[in-house]
C-alpha cells in the first residue's frame, strides 16, 4: 500500500507568490487582457491550421478555437508556483502560459528552435521554466502525471497546484478514476478541468458517458465540482478562483467542467460529417467566447470598434511574424534521433 503524503518527511512550506494577472480579478480592467489573449490564441490557431494545410506542419493537429476562454480564465487564477499539464490539443494553453509564439510555433512545424527542439511537434512540447509540462498524445495520460506534479507541489510544501486540463472524451478513462481517488485520499491540491466540447473524437457525450454531467464524476470519492459557461471566460475566472480558493484551503481536488464547443473538428483530419454546419453557425453567432468579450468591451466604453481593430492587427503580426520565424529554422540534425531518450539517474 502507497504511503501518503502526511507520512512523508515535512517541508519548509512558503506561501504562493501571485501573478499580477490575480491583481483585482473582478476588475473590468482585466478585459482587454483577456481579448488580447484569447485573440491571440484564435489568431495563431487559424494560421496553424493553414499552415497545415500547406503541409509545414506533420503529424496531428488538434486546434483550439471556439475554446479560448477556458484556458484564459483558468490561468488568470494561477500563482507563479503552480504547474499546468494539458492534452493534445495545447497550443492555447502553451501561449497563455508564457511561451512564445514563436518556439511554439518552430516546433509545431518541427524546427530545432522549437520548445522541444522539433520532436515533440503539435502534442508533445515542455516549458519547465513556464511550468508547463505537456500536451500528452495519450488519451487521459496526462491526468495521473497531473495528480503526480500535485503530489510534488504538497510534499514540497510549495503553496502549488496542478491545473490539469483533459476533454469530455478522456473523462471516462479507467486511469482518470484512479487519480481522483489518489487525489482524495491525500488530499492533493489539483483542479482537473474538464473541457467539454461535446463530441469527443466524433461521439456525442450523450452516447458515451451514463453520467453526463462530468463535474459529478467525484462525488464518489468526495470531490466537489461545478459546471461552468466556458464560453464566458469572465464565468470561467469565477468557478476557478472559487476552486482554487478550496484547493489551497487544504481541503483537496476539485473538478470544474467547462461547457464549451470547437468549432473545427476533432483534429485537422477530421471533416465533422458528424454534426451539422448550421449547429456550427449557430454557436458562433451565439456564443463566440470573443466576439462577446469585444462587444462587452464597447458597451463598457474600455474601447470601440478602431480600438478592437488595432489589437487584431497587432495579434495577426505577432503570428505572422511566429510563422516567418518557424519556416526559416533549420531542422533538427539526424543525430537529435538519438538525444533526450535515455536520462542517467
Amino acid at each position: 500500500m502507497a504511503a501518503a503524503p502526511a507520512k512523508q518527511p515535512a517541508r519548509k512550506k512558503t506561501a504562493p507568490k501571485r501573478t499580477k494577472k490575480n491583481a483585482g480579478r473582478s476588475d473590468l480592467k482585466d478585459l482587454p487582457g483577456f481579448y488580447r489573449e484569447m485573440l491571440l490564441i484564435r489568431r495563431f490557431e487559424e494560421k496553424a491550421g493553414q499552415m497545415y494545410g500547406m503541409g509545414l506542419i506533420g503529424g496531428f493537429c488538434h486546434l483550439y478555437i471556439g475554446q479560448e476562454a477556458v484556458v484564459a480564465g483558468v490561468q488568470a487564477c494561477l500563482s507563479d508556483t503552480d504547474s499546468v499539464i494539458a492534452s493534445y490539443r495545447d497550443h492555447g494553453h502553451m501561449l497563455v502560459c508564457g511561451m512564445d509564439p514563436k518556439g511554439v510555433m518552430a516546433e509545431l512545424t518541427g524546427r530545432r528552435s522549437g520548445y522541444s527542439k522539433g520532436k515533440g511537434g503539435s502534442m508533445h512540447m515542455f516549458s519547465t521554466e513556464k511550468r508547463f509540462y505537456g500536451g500528452h498524445g495519450i488519451v487521459a495520460a496526462q491526468v495521473p502525471i497531473g495528480t503526480g506534479l500535485a503530489f510534488a507541489h504538497k510534499y514540497r510544501g510549495d503553496g502549488g497546484v496542478c491545473v490539469t486540463y483533459f476533454g469530455e472524451g478522456a473523462a471516462n478513462q479507467g486511469q482518470v478514476y484512479e487519480a481522483f481517488n489518489m487525489a482524495a485520499l491525500w488530499d492533493l491540491p489539483v483542479l482537473y478541468v474538464i473541457e467539454n466540447n461535446k463530441y469527443g473524437m466524433g461521439t456525442p457525450v450523450e452516447r458515451a458517458a451514463a453520467v453526463t454531467d462530468m463535474y459529478k464524476h467525484g462525488e464518489a470519492l468526495g470531490i466537489p465540482g461545478g459546471q461552468v459557461d466556458g464560453m464566458d471566460v469572465l464565468a470561467v475566472r469565477a468557478a476557478s478562483a472559487t476552486a482554487l480558493d478550496h484547493i489551497r484551503a487544504g481541503k483537496g481536488p476539485y473538478v470544474l467542467e467547462m461547457m464549451t464547443y470547437r468549432y473545427r473538428g476533432h483534429s485537422m483530419s477530421d471533416p465533422a460529417k458528424y454534426r451539422a454546419r448550421e449547429e456550427v453557425s449557430q454557436m458562433r453567432k451565439d456564443h463566440d467566447p470573443i466576439d462577446h468579450l469585444g462587444a462587452r468591451l464597447v458597451a463598457a466604453g474600455l474601447a470601440d470598434e478602431a480600438a478592437l481593430k488595432a489589437i487584431d492587427a497587432e495579434i495577426r503580426s505577432i503570428v505572422a511574424d511566429a510563422a516567418e520565424f518557424a519556416q526559416q529554422s533549420p531542422e533538427p540534425a539526424p543525430a537529435e534521433l538519438y538525444t533526450d531518450v535515455l536520462a542517467e539517474a
